[in-house]
């Protein structure tokens, strides 16, 4: 699978994200601060996540509808690779 310059771009700002959060610890920044940031960028992951394995989805249904394949194991997989990640 090729990925999209958006999903790489979204994980550059994820990687921003975690360097703020390593930034913060080393100031002594509050808990909370803290722990709302790391918060934001689980969330950011999750997002990413999602686009990579819709997206990757969408691929292999497509693929498979031209080779006369039966898609509902890719649909299955898809949501286990999502549960795996949590």
């Amino acid at each position: 699978m090729e990925y999209d310059q958006k999903v790489k771009n979204r994980l550059r700002r994820i990687e921003g994200q975690i360097k703020g959060v390593l930034t913060m610890m080393e100031q002594g920044k509050d808990c909370r601060e803290v722990v709302t940031q790391l918060a934001a960028s689980r969330n950011a992951i999750d997002r990413a996540l999602g686009v990579i394995v819709g997206t990757n989805l969408e691929l292999c249904i497509r693929e498979s509808l031209d080779q006369g394949e039966d898609t509902s194991n890719l649909v299955k997989e898809a949501v286990d690779l999502l549960v795996k990640s949590r």
